[in-house]
């Protein structure tokens, strides 16, 4: 995502989403590790977001970190330009997912150099709107946003107003939504869910009732397995479309999204930044451990000592 854009599921599955904060609150406690008792053990912090994405990259980071490196990791609950100053401020150490947010990029990395690049994720992220599989079937014009005011009376509920619904998470995340409804002159409104986990929560809720929804959605995103979606066609995607977050009216990009170091850590973490720097894997690994847990109620550090069991050939070359 660009400099404008992007970031509890089911009640049963947010307990099991044990690091994510309440949506746009910077929560900067601390979680405890396996090893925070040890005495004289080296730590690492690492900031997760709060969407599962984020949190299954923490969670298999850490656990490779506390189990085969010796380190204590510890987590910090953070919103996504907050997670910059804490990185700068050297807070965090890390920030493993970033969907891009190229102002934060010339402040810390150009201008005040106290943060440091760390690679590509291996994940390429994509935002967009989506409806339903099945209600694209129904009404297969309903993929282009040109028809979407003649639809909009499917969408409408008790909070948009008269108008078609559009469904944001987390005013926190980035979206160009209100600024495309407005400057593509849509009969719509932006009705914010208040977090992945309630968009969530909503979306298998419609789908469970077979309704209509059009929502702002994200890929990777281990959801779509279990609710199929058809993303809506908006006008394409321009190098430059969305340099003024006001005037939007194109698609949101497809981004190789970043991991990012604070500048002295990136320099002196030892091993530790060496191996974050290497972290690199694939969107079918990442949604192999989200899809753990929050659908199958594993907790993160199971979910990851599930995936590292399985996958070994690919995170011992992290390690080298």
């Amino acid at each position: 995502m660009a400099a404008n854009r992007r970031a509890a599921a089911l009640a049963a599955a947010a307990a099991a989403l044990s690091l994510l904060t309440a949506c746009g609150a910077a929560d900067m406690t601390r979680q405890a590790s396996p090893f925070a008792g040890a005495r004289g053990a080296r730590t690492v912090t690492l900031s997760v977001q709060s969407w599962v994405g984020a949190q299954a990259n923490v969670a298999v980071a850490r656990y490779l970190l506390e189990h085969q490196l010796g380190y204590r990791v510890d987590t910090v609950q953070v919103d996504e330009i907050p997670a910059w100053d804490a990185l700068s401020q050297g807070r965090v150490d890390a920030i493993l997912e970033d969907w891009g947010h190229p102002d934060q990029e010339k402040r810390y990395i150009d201008d005040k150099k106290t943060i440091a690049r760390g690679g590509d994720l291996g994940v390429t992220g994509h935002i967009g709107w989506f409806v339903p599989a099945y209600l694209a079937r129904q009404h297969p014009d309903i993929t282009d946003w040109k028809n979407l005011d003649k639809y909009a009376p499917l969408f409408r509920t008790a909070e948009s107003g008269g108008k078609g619904q559009l469904m944001d998470g987390s005013p926190s995340y980035v979206t160009n939504d209100k600024a495309l409804v407005k400057n593509l002159k849509l009969d719509y409104q932006v009705v914010f869910a208040g977090s992945e986990a309630a968009q969530i929560t909503q979306i298998r809720q419609f789908a469970k009732e077979r309704k209509p929804f059009l929502t702002y959605w994200y890929a990777p995103q281990w959801l779509f397995e279990k609710v199929p979606m058809t993303e809506v066609k908006l006008p394409p995607y321009k190098e430059g479309c969305d340099a003024d977050p006001a005037k939007v009216a194109c698609a949101y990009p497809r981004t190789p999204l970043q991991k990012y170091l604070n500048a002295d850590f990136a320099k002196s973490g030892g091993r530790a930044a060496a191996f974050l720097k290497k972290f690199e894997w694939t969107t079918e690994d990442q949604n192999e451990v989200s899809l753990m847990i929050a659908d199958r109620k594993l907790t993160p550090e199971q979910a990851a000592k599930k995936w590292v069991d399985g996958h070994a050939s690919t995170w011992k070359a992290w390690l080298s």
